[in-house]
């Protein structure tokens, strides 16, 4: 369990913004600002697994990985459980989604030695036929079209039909009383169709007046001889509307009975999209695998204060700094950056990123780090640390192969002057506490130190 004060000291949560720039949908970037930190080394291999397979693929296609039309439609299918009625442009996003997701699946399927991403699409169901019978009924604006059923198609001819005429006797009432009206136009208020004729001449067309210009120099008025077909034009909107409203629910009842699949898409959707997210991401920083190494047994606390109390090489010694490989492997990091410094350099025109390398051999247990102010021993604490959390999330490493990294079940970080205000804690007593909290986090992991913090 990563404790909340490491994430903030760290600012764990602003990678994670950066993380969300990449995701190509929202389900994506949603997953990316709220990442889990696994609490087992399997699943941090199977992320990482993922995020190579995807780094891999992508390096293959043109284009990459394509989640055009894929959107976020989970509102929509609670909705569709609970008996209410979809909305044309919410079926548009169903069909829009089934259709990116099936295209997903065909790239992949399409492709050899990513068996990670394969089993992943393997019980993907894009159910074509909702799909299409949804493009039948539902247009691209969202409206349901004439061909929906022969209902609607006999009702909106009696529309036409009805419209048609309307028009015809009002554009013979404009000639016959040119005089009397403003201008020769048809317009409408509501779904009554009227005429502008001039306040004084009212009397000369008489009907019903629906509006009036603001001036009340206009009046909109519907003839008399034109109301009977207004009438049969409104009821017949009203049989529109309803079998509109019948073809959409039967719709959604087919979205509610394969509910548990479409939520299943969402979520199989989501992670590979998280999963591409981390691959550009990861390319974008320059970043590389890490591989989880073997560390001490029995002896996880002296390795806590190792990974967060990092030691650069010994003067003089050979470029693995003198230690070996015979007992356990060596925490490898060379040419280590922070990812928040590099961001800032390539998108807030800050500094230019000062690499660090971290050689720490299994025996050590604390380590001394000085310097003058501002010689980067904060950012060395901080960059480690932040290279334990990105290679548990799947994530690859901002350093030099070979990155070589155990996997820590807690990081636990106290770091820099922060005081807190709120509790009216001193710059000390804010550090006593922080301190206070690793070492009870440390003394109840007994049952876990052969893995090591």
């Amino acid at each position: 369990m990563i404790q909340s004060d490491t994430l903030e000291l760290l600012e764990w949560h602003r990678l994670c913004q950066h993380l969300s720039t990449f995701a190509a949908t929202k389900l994506g970037a949603i997953a990316s600002l709220h990442l889990k930190l696994p609490e087992s080394q399997a699943v941090s291999e199977q992320l990482l697994a993922q995020t190579k397979e995807v780094y891999q693929l992508e390096s293959r296609l043109s284009t990459g990985l394509s989640f055009e039309g894929i959107q976020d439609i989970g509102d929509s299918l609670e909705r569709a459980e609970r008996s209410g009625i979809l909305a044309g442009d919410e079926l548009l996003a169903l069909a829009t989604t089934l259709a990116g997701a099936r295209n997903l699946r065909r790239v992949i399927d399409n492709q050899e030695d990513i068996p990670i991403l394969t089993e992943l699409v393997a019980d993907l169901r894009t159910y074509p036929e909702l799909e299409q019978e949804i493009h039948r009924c539902i247009d691209e604006r969202g409206q349901v079209t004439d061909r929906a059923s022969q209902k609607l198609g006999e009702i909106r001819t009696e529309l036409r039909r009805l419209r048609s005429q309307i028009t015809q006797k009002l554009q013979n009432i404009l000639q016959v009383k040119s005089g009397a009206v403003q201008e020769q136009l048809i317009t409408q208020r509501g779904d009554r169709f009227v005429i502008p004729v001039k306040a004084p001449q009212k009397d000369a067309i008489p009907g019903i007046v629906h509006d009036t210009s603001t001036s009340g120099a206009t009046l909109y008025v519907e003839p008399n001889s034109v109301v009977p077909l207004g009438n049969q034009l409104r009821q017949t909107i009203k049989r529109e509307q309803a079998e509109e409203e019948a073809i959409r629910r039967a719709l959604t009842e087919q979205v509610a009975a394969v509910k548990p699949d479409l939520e299943r898409l969402l979520a199989i959707v989501t992670t590979l999209d998280l999963a591409t997210a981390r691959a550009r991401y990861s390319f974008w920083l320059g970043a590389n695998p890490p591989r989880f190494i073997n560390r001490p047994s029995g002896d996880a606390r002296g390795l806590a204060n190792a990974a967060l109390t990092p030691v650069p090489h010994r003067d003089g010694s050979r470029q693995d700094g003198g230690w070996t490989h015979e007992e356990h492997e060596i925490i490898t990091l060379r040419h280590l950056r922070h990812p928040l410094l590099v961001w800032q350099q390539h998108h807030e025109q800050g500094q230019p990123v000062v690499p660090v390398d971290l050689l720490i051999a299994p025996h050590i247990k604390v380590v001394t780090i000085t310097g003058p102010n501002t010689g980067g021993k904060t950012v060395t604490l901080k960059t480690l640390g932040l290279a334990a959390l990105m290679a548990k999330v799947g994530l690859f490493v901002p350093a030099r192969e070979p990155v070589e990294i155990p996997w820590f079940d807690q990081v636990l970080a106290d770091i820099g002057d922060e005081q807190s205000l709120q509790q009216s804690l001193s710059t000390f007593s804010g550090h006593i506490r922080r301190i206070s909290r690793i070492l009870d986090a440390l003394g109840g992991d007994a049952g876990t130190r052969g893995r090591g913090d």
